[in-house]
């Protein structure tokens, strides 16, 4: 209702006062997950001097990062955003069931409105001390892991994912003992952070535990700002990380931002995005562009899809939700 007010009030006084007084400049807010803030600070750049040659409009851009899953709490609870730009298919939801959203949205921009990929890596300290190859020894005695919290962090819940997957494949389904593989691993975790950042922050920063589970792209920057203190290791099988993106109906229709807000989310996909995010470590979806960063990005580890598991509906709700099997495993 506040928000019906607030356009109608805007609609009044456009009516009584010139056009140019407002100037030509247009704002939108883009709420997104933590591994994003350096490539959408690149992103920004080139997309203002796209919109200015397309429209002529300046336009100013709000960037919001966080735990996925709390960040897309925060939008569902009433903070504007013209765009989300999320770690997974799961939490936008969250948002479009909160009415914000319309339904049908993951096909409005190409490969199921996901304009990157990722996958999920090892950070491990230079010399890799503790010999870490694999998710098996991510459960051995005496080794620390971080990893953010799956309750909170969209990302984290790749990473439990990724893990997962791996058990599945290493005793053929029989969830008895993927859901022990799974206790082991968390009982060794010694950070479980709200967000992957934060994981980050704990691992490089505050050099707590052993290893690190992050996004890959998380780990590559880790990588470029100390190149002499870590090393990445892939393991035998991880996940397609899928980040996906929307526009968030209800605030561009009341802001009067939905052009500019769904050109933001489409130029994702242009070649001259798709390098920045490649640049960033985000895994483009251009095949052209992705082969050609092949010396970067391991094309040949074994990623799993998430389909596999009945999709985020339906992995949340066995995983995630309360007194889900993480609630099960997970001892406090």
């Amino acid at each position: 209702m506040i928000r019906k007010i607030f356009a109608l009030s805007l609609a009044a006084v456009l009516a009584l006062t010139p056009v140019q007084a407002f100037g030509k400049t247009v704002s939108i807010t883009n709420v997104s997950y933590d591994p994003t803030r350096e490539m959408f600070e690149q992103y920004n750049k080139i997309f203002q001097e796209h919109w200015k040659e397309k429209t002529g409009e300046d336009v100013e851009i709000t960037q919001s990062h966080g735990g996925s899953g709390k960040q897309a709490l925060e939008v569902a609870n009433g903070l504007d955003a013209d765009v989300v730009t999320l770690a997974l298919e799961y939490d936008i939801e969250s948002i479009e069931n909160a009415g914000l959203i319309k339904a049908g949205w993951i096909d409005n921009f190409d490969n199921d409105s996901s304009p990157y990929t990722s996958t999920i890596v090892f950070l491990v300290k230079k010399g890799n001390p503790k010999k870490i190859q694999d998710w098996d020894d991510l459960t051995r005695d005496g080794v620390g892991v971080v990893t953010p919290n799956p309750k909170t962090s969209g990302g984290a819940r790749w990473n439990y994912m990724a893990a997962w997957a791996y058990a599945d494949k290493k005793y053929n389904g029989d969830e008895t003992q993927m859901k022990d593989f799974i206790r082991k691993l968390y009982q060794n975790v010694v950070v479980l952070d709200s967000g992957a950042r934060g994981a980050t922050t704990s691992f490089v920063e505050n050099g707590q535990g052993d290893v690190l589970v992050a996004w890959e792209n998380e780990a590559y920057l880790s990588m470029r700002d100390y190149p002499d203190e870590y090393e990445i290791v892939t393991p035998s099988v991880s996940i397609l990380a899928q980040p996906t993106v929307a526009v968030v109906d209800e605030v561009v229709d009341y802001r009067d931002t939905r052009e500019v807000a769904t050109e933001y989310l489409n130029y994702l996909y242009s070649d001259e995005a798709q390098e920045i995010e490649a640049e960033n470590y985000f895994r483009p979806t251009n095949e052209k562009i992705l082969k050609k960063h092949s010396d970067v990005f391991d094309l040949s580890v074994d990623l799993v899809n998430i389909s596999e598991y009945g999709g985020w509906d339906e992995v949340q709700k066995k995983h995630f939700a309360d007194d889900g099997i993480f609630d099960e495993i997970y001892e406090r």
